[in-house]
This record gives C-alpha cells, structure tokens and sequence, in this order.
C-alpha cells in the first residue's frame, strides 16, 4: 500500500552522510513531522542547512554509534518515543567498506542493524501492545551479488537482504512490516578509497568505479520513492538511477 509521509515521523540511523544525506534532503520535501537523524558524527554546518530545507519539518540530531550495546540503543529510543510519542518509520543506513576491518565492518553493517532493529520491537511489537512500524534497511547489490574482492562486506549485505525478508515474514506476528533498498556502484567517498580483503585487489575501487555508476542525488530520489512505494518484503535495487523490485530467491516454508 502506498504511503503518504506527509505528518509521519523518521529516525533515520547514518542520514548525514553520501547517500543518506541526499535520501535526508529528498524525505524533507516530505513534509513530515519529525525527522531524527542518529549519526556518530556530529556535523552543525550540515544539520543547519538540512533545518532550513522545509521549516514544516522538525529536524533532531542525536550522536549514535551502531556498535553500542542494545541496551543502550533501548534507552535511545526511549528518550525518542518518550518526546515524539510515536515514530512511524526507522531506517536502517550504517555502513562502512574495508574489509581489513573485519569485525567492525560485520558490527557496523550487520550486528547494529540487527540491534537497532530488535531495539525498536520493544516499543513496536503488537504482542506487546504496539502500534507497529516500518523498518527500511539499506544493503546493496553486493548482497545478492557479491563484489568478491570484499567478500566480507558482500556476506554483510547478504545478512542484511536475508534479515530483512525474514522480519517481513514476521509482520502478521510483530506488526512490523519491512524491505531493503540496495544502491548499486554510487559516487560516494564510501567507494573512492577502500581496501579489499586479504589485499587480493590492490586497485579494487578504482576497477569498481570503471563500471556504470550513479550519483547520491539520483539514489536519493529513489530511496524515497521506494519508502513511499512500502511493499513489505521488497527488495529494492537502486542502480543507474533506476528503481526495480527484484526476486533475490524463494523462501522456504518451515511449516512451523
């Protein structure tokens, strides 16, 4: 069912930042209500200018690392629902490429979506007397087709793709719907300068960005496409400046 994000309010988790930034600037044309952008970096000049986009719309920053405990991002988002009595929408955008960090790109990409995700069922699960929610998690092409150069970021979109379309299984239980949006190769400092796994690709971003590739803007205006679109179980992909839902592979029916 389409949905209207006029009034609605956002947390948006790493929306300062390459695509996130320009997905933050295309929702506050939205006209929402609130808009919370949870980032580990604090960026005034920029959260200024994103204030000034629409004035109809509340901007908040808060400073947010993904790789804190779950109990804390549990009492985050206590302080959130505590002050906007309701959150419509949480989106899922951390994420790093460099797998010579290995356990901080599983935790960045992986065990933090999963965590702010499980967080927010605390205050979003119908068995608990929640209203429900919208969960948007950002993965990439890469996760169900792998750049095998980084194999580990790869397998961490992968883990995202595969989290999510089970979450949006879930839905007649938990009353949380959700789907991914997964940019293709986009011109953002994320792919200019990384490092590939075990060094089997001394020039892996250069090679990467020898393919086709789309500008921030061009995902941007996407993404919120494919939020206003809201298909419970979409996988989204977003390459060339093209938005297309993609069957990734069938799922098994446990029967349970």
């Amino acid at each position: 069912m389409a949905l209207s994000l006029t009034n609605k309010n956002v947390v948006f988790v790493a929306g300062l930042g390459g695509i996130g930034l320009d997905t933050t600037k295309e929702l506050l044309k939205r006209d929402l209500k609130n808009l919370v952008i949870l980032d580990r970096i604090d960026n005034p000049t920029v959260i200024a200018e994103l204030k000034t986009i629409n004035p109809k719309v509340t901007v908040t920053f808060i400073p947010y690392d993904v790789t804190v405990p779950i109990t804390e991002t549990k009492k985050l988002l206590k302080t959130i629902f505590d002050k906007l009595k309701t959150v419509d929408i949480l989106i899922n955008g951390a994420g790093i490429l460099d797998d010579h960090q290995i356990e901080r790109t599983i935790a960045v990409n992986y065990t933090g979506l999963v965590n702010t995700t499980t967080a927010i069922l605390d205050f979003w699960d119908k068995r608990k007397g929640g209203p429900g929610g919208i969960i948007c998690n950002i993965g990439s092409v890469t996760g169900f087709n792998a750049i095998y150069q980084v194999p580990v970021y790869s397998g961490t979109k992968a883990a995202v793709v595969n989290f999510t379309s089970s979450l949006a299984k879930l839905a007649p239980i938990t009353g949380v719907t959700a789907y991914t949006v997964n940019p293709g190769i986009t011109r953002t400092t994320l792919v200019h300068k990384f490092n590939s796994w075990l060094d089997v690709e001394p020039q892996v971003a250069e090679k990467l960005l020898a393919h086709p590739t789309q500008s921030s803007q061009a995902c941007g205006e996407n993404f919120v496409k494919a939020i206003e679109l809201n298909q419970n179980g979409a996988i989204w992909k977003l390459d060339r400046g093209t938005l297309e839902a993609i069957q990734w592979s069938k799922h098994w029916d446990s029967g349970i």
